[in-house]
């Protein structure tokens, strides 16, 4: 998956992504970080939106966050960078889809939390752009969500 995953575009070679899985009971001690973090954030936060945020991290069994990597670049800008570690998360999800298992693009407000960030070993460089979350489907096929329609989105340039 992941060596599917990182057949993106990529210009310039800068390979401005990396990977960090969560598994097994990392899953869990990351929610124990989340709920405890949630806590200090929102001292008012019901006990089920701190419940939700302990158990965010608990339904699949692996979850590979993609971080982009943004440091100073001096031919290639930020957006292509962001965007080409924005593919990759697309391509693991289909990658993973396409093997049978079960897989979502999830972010949330951990992956723009400071301290989070910091525990997780995120850089002052870097962002991250997903977490994929990767398993067993487990009530057969993921519904269908209603997608916009493609030709009402397209308008024509002509020169004039």
């Amino acid at each position: 998956m992941l060596q599917s995953a990182v057949r993106v575009p990529d210009h310039g070679k800068r390979t401005p992504f990396r990977f960090l899985r969560i598994e097994g009971e990392s899953r869990h001690s990351l929610g124990a970080l989340l709920a405890a973090r949630s806590r200090t954030r929102d001292p008012d936060a019901s006990d089920s939106v701190i419940e939700k945020d302990r158990m965010r991290f608990s339904f699949a069994p692996t979850i590979v966050t993609v971080i982009a990597k943004l440091g100073p670049d001096p031919k290639i800008p930020v957006q292509e960078r962001l965007l080409s570690a924005g593919c990759v998360c697309f391509a693991l999800l289909q990658a993973a889809q396409a093997m049978g298992f079960g897989a979502q693009w999830l972010t949330g407000w951990a992956a723009y939390d400071p301290e989070i960030r910091s525990r997780l070993g995120i850089g002052e460089d870097e962002v991250v752009v997903g977490f994929i979350h990767i398993g067993t489907i487990q009530q057969g096929e993921a519904p269908e969500r209603e997608r916009p329609d493609a030709a009402a989105l397209l308008t024509d340039w002509t020169a004039g």
